[in-house]
């Protein structure tokens, strides 16, 4: 009986082992045959697929940086090209204005591309007039020439202050989204209110980064010209001068 028993176990072990081992050569499958593990792909978005994503409000935000691109190389084209004038410039006029040839120093003023020199030719022309009456007419072209000069740069400055607002705008039209989407879907997922998100925050950037350009730019501007201003200032008192002591 003990043997009979003894021989029960040795055939159960046996029959579990071939089970086993038939399992794990059906699970033993080449690597060749095995599925390629699927690499999630990567989403991208192109520059143009966010500004698409900020909404109607960022037709008014491009055309405000179209703005403030174009006017920023126009005024600095514009004021660099003012406030440049040759170092000897007054020297020629003074040495024409002691030996008495004054067209000489009217056609000096006239093919040079300078505020100064209309400055100066204007108090050329009023030679032989009270010193005062040369000064207010001198004064009188330069006020002219400093307006011409800050030309549109108040637009810079409009900019500055009303691109933040419509990025703004754009931020209160993205929270608004994202609670319509809410009330449609029943649901606060991130996809829900993704779309919203996306408005909001692309909008406030670029307001954000608008009025900053248009502030920067402006401000530079701005410097460009004091320069010119002084530098202008600076060739009137020469005339001046000149007039007072034309011997000199």
């Amino acid at each position: 009986m003990f043997n009979s028993i003894l021989l029960q176990i040795v055939n159960n072990g046996a029959a579990v082992a071939a089970q086993v081992t038939d399992t794990m050569n059906s699970a033993a499958v080449p690597a060749t045959q095995l599925p390629a593990a699927e690499v999630p792909k990567q989403a991208s978005l192109s520059l143009l697929d966010l500004v698409m994503m900020g909404g109607y409000i960022m037709i008014p935000m491009a055309i405000l940086s179209v703005l403030t691109i174009y006017f920023l190389f126009e005024r600095f084209m514009t004021i660099n090209k003012a406030s440049k004038l040759d170092a000897n410039f007054m020297n020629h006029i003074k040495d024409y204005i002691h030996n008495g040839n004054m067209d000489a120093a009217k056609a000096l003023c006239r093919t040079t591309a300078s505020p100064a020199a209309r400055m100066v030719e204007k108090g050329i022309s009023r030679i032989g007039k009270p010193i005062k009456e040369i000064e207010e007419s001198m004064e009188a072209v330069g006020k002219l020439e400093v307006n011409r000069l800050e030309k549109n740069l108040s637009v810079l400055s409009l900019i500055g202050r009303i691109a933040p607002i419509f990025g703004f705008i754009g931020t209160i039209a993205g929270v608004i989204k994202i609670f319509y989407d809410i009330s449609l879907t029943d649901n606060i997922s991130i996809g829900a209110i993704s779309s919203g998100l996306y408005q909001k925050m692309i909008t406030s950037a670029s307001g954000l980064t608008i009025g900053l350009l248009a502030f920067i730019s402006y401000y530079i501007l701005n410097a460009m010209l004091d320069r010119t201003i002084n530098k202008m200032e600076t060739v009137s008192v020469q005339f001046i001068d000149l007039l007072h002591g034309p011997g000199k």
